[in-house]
């Protein structure tokens, strides 16, 4: 499969369900192998915020996404839509901290994707091949949720919010076509002791009649009669024979749990891989649905890592030594990557072969000659060189420098003889100049060495100058 974009931006205006604030919301096409991400164009500098669940601070009346303080709040029904639609590559810009709440739903969404054009891109999509069987148990609610083996992404949600107004519930989704026509008109909602609790407080500032359906699950007195006709402006405020306030009609008896499976399918965009497999979750909210995005992403970078890069040594390189000097300031004995094999504008894989002739080793342990482990690093960290300076025009013009290094480990020793094969990864795009990579050291079809690198590129002129 290749991985799929916007063919033009397209925007949408709203107000925010908990701010109450209007929004403007812009969908724009990203390049291959960028991914999700939301942009706050109303800050400074426009921060620039992932789909990643490792960055969701809150799942409190919806997922919020946190970077470096700056929030993106309720995020699940765009999300829901990008994924729905099969889109890989989107960037989100909004001028305030939380996307429209429209109907409810995800429809508005789909239906500004289908404006805007889906675009097939040239690079291959990443998917996460599910092999056996993955599972999270919240001990707090019981909710639980499995991952297992399947040809194709599959949702199966069971609800059971135990009162009379609203039981037991299941929602499918069988494949990710379905999911305009089966859930994405699927409309949020509350218990009206839920809704009556966030509008004494406040909470719930953007809410209206048009855009949740209510459940009514307590006997309205006055007051809460009262409190719910000033919020909303409407005199004529009546519960339906099904249970519910009469401002909506239901699109389906069970529309309840398609919305639980809607907020699904949007939190575990926040996986930033698609996933072959199917979910079954039991009970679901976004606290699991955003613990257990954490666990597969954790599940995922382990598979990775301990996955060495196919490549033929014999082969002809992408870039040999002559090509490397070009690029790199370093040169011999510090320069510590021979030759590059593969090299996109997300990833680089090189090699360094590791001889007795190494500088290093009538040194470091002459008796039993092993590579120093901050050389590893340096040849990991050269290797992730390459492929930042290959973002620039004229990088013959530039230096790079690393600013730190997190999650540092050596598993295994580097000996003579062996051949390190190093990849680095960007965990994000470059912005200003700074690129945050994960890198790997493989030595014998095994793991020696990884860590998460920061570094900076700047002109050689200004880097003589700091």
């Amino acid at each position: 499969m290749k991985q799929k974009t916007l063919k033009k931006a397209v925007s949408v205006e709203g107000v925010g369900l908990h701010t109450g604030k209007q929004v403007h919301m812009t969908l724009k096409p990203a390049p291959e192998n960028h991914g999700i991400a939301f942009v706050r164009t109303d800050l400074e500098g426009h921060p620039y915020i992932e789909a990643n669940a490792d960055l969701v601070t809150s799942t409190l009346r919806g997922t919020t996404l946190e970077k470096n303080g700056v929030q993106i709040n309720t995020v699940e029904h765009v999300l829901a839509a990008i994924t729905g639609m099969d889109l890989d590559n989107v960037i989100i810009e909004l001028d305030a901290s939380e996307p429209p709440i429209m109907d409810g739903s995800a429809l508005p969404f789909v239906e500004l994707i289908e404006k805007a054009g889906i675009a097939e891109q040239s690079a291959e999509r990443e998917e996460f091949v599910v092999k056996e069987n993955i599972s999270y148990i919240d001990p707090d609610t019981g909710s639980e949720m499995i991952l297992m083996p399947a040809d194709k992404f599959q949702v199966t949600c069971m609800v059971d919010f135990g009162t009379k107004v609203l039981g037991t519930q299941n929602a499918y989704l069988r494949d990710i076509s379905e999911f305009k026509e089966q859930i994405a008109a699927a409309r949020t909602f509350s218990f009206l002791h839920e809704l009556e609790m966030l509008l004494k407080n406040g909470l719930i500032k953007g809410g209206n009649l048009n855009n949740a359906i209510v459940f009514v699950d307590k006997e309205i007195d006055d007051e809460t009669l009262a409190l719910l006709k000033k919020a909303f402006g409407r005199d004529d405020i009546q519960v339906k024979p099904n249970g519910i306030l009469n401002n909506l009609t239901l699109r389906w008896p069970n529309e309840a749990a398609r919305h639980k499976l809607l907020d699904i399918v949007g939190d575990l965009t926040l996986v930033g891989t698609k996933i072959r497999g199917k979910i079954i979750a039991s009970k679901p909210g976004h606290k699991i649905n955003t613990a257990f995005a954490k666990k597969l992403r954790k599940i995922i970078r382990n598979e990775k890592r301990n996955k060495v890069p196919k490549i033929d040594l014999n082969a002809e390189p992408l870039m040999n030594l002559l090509d490397i000097r070009q690029l790199l300031p370093h040169r011999h004995p510090f320069l510590l990557v021979d030759k590059v094999f593969e090299l996109t504008d997300k990833h680089v894989v090189g090699v360094k072969n590791v001889t007795f002739n190494e500088f290093f080793f009538p040194g470091h342990f002459p008796a039993e000659p092993v590579m120093p482990g901050v050389l590893i690093l340096e040849a990991m960290a050269q290797t992730g060189g390459v492929l930042v300076l290959k973002t620039v025009p004229d990088p013959e013009n530039y230096l790079t420098y690393f600013l730190k290094m997190n999650h540092v480990k050596f598993k295994k020793k580097v000996y003579p003889g062996d051949t390190l094969i190093l990849r680095a990864d960007l965990l994000e795009p470059i912005r200003r100049g700074i690129c945050h990579m994960q890198a790997y050291a493989y030595a014998n079809n095994r793991l020696v060495a990884e860590a998460e690198m920061v570094a900076q590129i700047l002109p050689k002129d200004k880097a003589i100058e700091k």
